[in-house]
């Protein structure tokens, strides 16, 4: 584990299973999901170099048709390093080469800088040959965070202000089309663009957390009954199979995320 920690927080990131945030406490409450059986389902872990679903795990570059692993059939979902081990290369900054079963050679870099009401994300990209790619990343926030330490403060269960402008139609598998609509009611496993504000995580009576990011898409997933995830995204999904965004040794791909937290 790499820890993190300053007056009012600290961070757990666990190098071995993909360099996710395992743990984030602040005022003696773990906010988020921090055990599940699915690697998917806890933590907050980067998805790099593609983020969400790749419809049946295939997409074409370069004039050839590149597979990879179904590991969410019939799809494959949330990029290659989300299982991964890590390198710490500094305090506050771990890495990870990308290879098999991805089929371009890169580099992926994550830094926390961890301050006293904030924790800013900066995730890059560094390629070594031309290859269509996105970031994001998916935090899983529990709706009723765990005391840690004694004497925390009651919390409700969570709450989430979000407004967009347009949401991405989903067809009958459930991904992208890309065609844009306006948002349908929750609960939602969508994704959205021309977001209004930064979403704001509220735990009544506890703590109010809001998620900025200068990525450009955000999926929210309210669906669970234990945990909401808020993932801003540089792409939405299945965007290797539309109009992706293209890294190359000279143009890495670069996106940062910041949770800024109040206490009630």
């Amino acid at each position: 584990m790499l820890r993190l920690e300053t007056t009012d927080a600290r961070i757990d990131v666990d190098l071995a299973v993909g360099g996710r945030v395992a743990s984030f406490v602040v005022a003696g409450r773990e906010l988020l999901v921090t055990d599940d059986p699915n690697v998917f389902n806890w933590g907050c872990y980067a998805m790099v170099p593609f983020a969400g679903r790749l419809r049946n795990g295939r997409f074409e570059f370069g004039g050839q048709t590149w597979q990879l692993p179904l590991n969410m059939p019939p799809n494959a979902m949330h990029g290659v390093v989300h299982d991964r081990p890590w390198r710490q290369v500094d305090d506050r900054t771990i890495e990870v080469d990308l290879g098999n079963p991805w089929p371009f050679a890169g580099r992926v870099v994550h830094q926390f800088d961890l301050e006293p009401g904030r924790l800013t994300f900066r995730l890059e990209l560094h390629a070594r040959e031309a290859m269509p790619a996105a970031l994001g990343w998916h935090p899983w926030f529990a709706r009723r965070p765990v005391a840690i330490d004694a004497g925390a403060s009651p919390a409700g269960d969570l709450e989430l202000d979000f407004e967009a402008g347009s949401m991405y139609d989903r067809d009958a598998e459930g991904i992208p089309s890309g065609r844009l609509i306006a948002p349908k009611p929750r609960p939602w496993d969508d994704c959205f663009t021309d977001v209004r504000r930064p979403p704001v995580l509220t735990w009544p009576g506890f703590l109010e957390l809001t998620v900025e990011s200068d990525a450009p898409d955000w999926v929210v997933y309210d669906e669970p009954l234990h945990a909401i995830c808020v993932e801003p995204e540089t792409a939405a999904p299945d965007s290797l199979n539309r109009s992706p965004t293209i890294a190359t040794p000279a143009d890495p791909l670069v996106a940062e995320m910041t949770w800024r937290w109040r206490r009630l």
